[in-house]
């Protein structure tokens, strides 16, 4: 991220009234000065800029590498033509002769070994060795995952086909493209993000020049077909081009994480964030504005993960505007997004960023408002990363032992107990940092005398309880004792002693024995 902190100089200002941040909008277009926004992926260039320095340095190592594949190629035919004359003569010295050979040999296999492999890479026909069956089980994801991936990616396939059916013609020729291509980018999953980024870009370019012709320049038309396609495609190529296994995206993703949450302790008053999240609005913008960061990770299409950026930029600017009642200002906006993204902790941040940095469709990242919320994200994320004590106006070594958990200024050490303090006055109170602590104290200190409260409370309740307890059973004793239980069994009785009419019955009949 360095070469994003020399893109936009992010520069914290210490005045007497305000502390901010502060950086020139100058500083987020390309650095050649094309007049798009730049990239810190992009070393600070446009995706259009970017791709052209690409293609120069690609051209360049590919012509050094056919040039060393050349020289090897003519010292192994040397190196073989001296052994042939080497068998031809007299074998006096067989070591002497064979020793300089075997160096030789050594090192033209260490230089092939080391260098030739991009010519490989970028002239052999791509193939994909199977991974290892321990990488397959572990990254294997559960049937419910994959049947809702199914479930998208078959409801997308009917959208992009639908759409392209009120293009007539040109529909079928885009569906056929775009079908292609998926299937050979099925077949080059050995590549690196970078060039996997640079064949998506290159079918994004193609594709639109033959639109551009076909609607003679109807851009609008042609920007609604893209964006169609590049739904259509990476809805398809997300598994194998979202963090892939070729880049460190998943350790930065793990890096970023674990310095957000070492900051926890980071409040709205050390940002000099224009926010009151005491006014209900405001603090329901906020926590909009921290669910569309969020959400942004469980989108698959570039722009769908744009689109969540600018929702959040847009409740941040509703949010200062609530606050000031006015409108925001760039200074404003920034600090506020370092402060969202803080709060948020946004999973895989890296990944996405980099991902809708690769494959978004340029014209998105180069100009408009999605450009520039993006762009300003990817400056929070720089100064998030490089985020120091001079930045928020600290002592070094309390800026340490609250990164390490030792002290908070949100609470005093754990062994000092809450100390009574007077109320800051002169220098200390102009300090947000000093003032918000003694805020703290005194609300701590309502609580600890409300919680004394409650627990006088549970006591009293505790005794009430114990005593009505005691109360019911001296009741249920006395009664009992008044009222003794006296249990009487039943006498014993035939079945038919209560009829009274048994004289008249008639004799029970005799069984009788008749002979056979």
């Amino acid at each position: 991220m360095q070469l994003c902190l020399l893109m936009i100089r992010l520069k914290m200002s210490q005045r007497k009234e305000r502390r901010g941040i502060h950086v020139d909008q100058s500083e987020l277009h390309c650095n050649k000065g094309c007049g798009y926004y730049g990239n810190a992926a992009w070393q600070g260039l446009c995706s259009k800029c970017w791709r052209e320095e690409y293609q120069r340095a690609r051209q360049k190592q590919i012509q050094e590498d056919w040039a060393l594949a050349e020289k090897l190629q003519r010292e192994e035919e040397v190196a073989y033509a001296s052994i042939q004359g080497a068998q031809s003569q007299p074998q006096a010295q067989p070591q002497a002769s064979l020793a300089p050979f075997s160096k030789f040999e050594e090192k033209k296999t260490n230089e092939k070994t080391r260098k030739v492999t991009t010519v490989k890479k970028f002239f052999s026909p791509s193939s994909r060795t199977a991974p290892k069956k321990e990488n397959q089980e572990g990254k294997t994801p559960s049937p419910s995952i994959s049947r809702q991936s199914s479930i998208e990616t078959d409801r997308v396939s009917r959208d992009f086909v639908d759409f392209l059916k009120t293009l007539h013609k040109p529909g079928r020729e885009v569906h056929k493209q775009s079908r292609a291509f998926i299937e050979i980018m099925a077949n080059k999953k050995d590549l690196s993000a970078d060039e996997l980024s640079e064949c998506v870009q290159d079918f994004y370019q193609n594709l639109s020049d033959r639109l551009m012709t076909h609607f003679k320049g109807s851009s609008e038309r042609v920007e609604r077909v893209m964006d169609e396609v590049e739904k259509y495609i990476m809805t398809r190529l997300y598994k194998s081009v979202f963090c892939p296994e070729t880049t460190d995206d998943e350790e930065k993703d793990l890096a970023t994480q674990n310095r957000i949450r070492a900051l926890h302790w980071v409040d709205i008053q050390m940002l000099c964030v224009p926010v009151d999240e005491e006014i209900p609005e405001v603090s329901d913008n906020v926590v909009k504005a921290i669910t569309d960061v969020i959400e942004m990770d469980s989108k698959r299409v570039p722009r769908d993960k744009l689109a969540c950026i600018t929702r959040c930029s847009k409740h941040i600017f509703s949010a200062i505007k609530i606050t000031k009642s006015e409108p925001a200002s760039a200074d404003d906006f920034l600090p506020t997004l370092i402060y969202i993204v803080l709060k948020a902790n946004p999973p895989r941040l890296q990944s996405n960023i980099q991902y809708i940095t690769r494959f978004c469709n340029p014209s998105r990242l180069m100009t408009g408002e999605d450009g520039y919320y993006f762009t300003n994200l990817c400056c929070a994320v720089a100064f998030i990363e490089k985020l120091d004590a001079q930045s928020l106006n600290l002592d070094p070594e309390d800026f340490e032992r609250y990164m390490s958990g030792q002290a908070s200024p949100r609470r005093p050490e754990a062994d000092s107990g809450w100390p009574q303090v007077d109320p800051p006055t002169g220098s200390a109170a102009s300090s947000p940092a000093l003032s918000q602590v003694y805020q703290n104290l005194d609300l701590l200190s309502g609580l600890g005398s409300r919680q004394d409260r409650v627990l006088e409370g549970v006591q009293s309740l505790q005794r009430d309880l114990i005593t009505w307890q005691e109360s019911v059973e001296r009741e249920v004793q006395e009664i009992l004792e008044k009222y003794p239980l006296e249990i009487r069994l039943p006498t014993p009785s035939a079945i038919d002693s209560d009829n009274v009419e048994n004289d008249r019955l008639p004799p029970p009949l005799t069984p009788q024995v008749f002979a056979g």
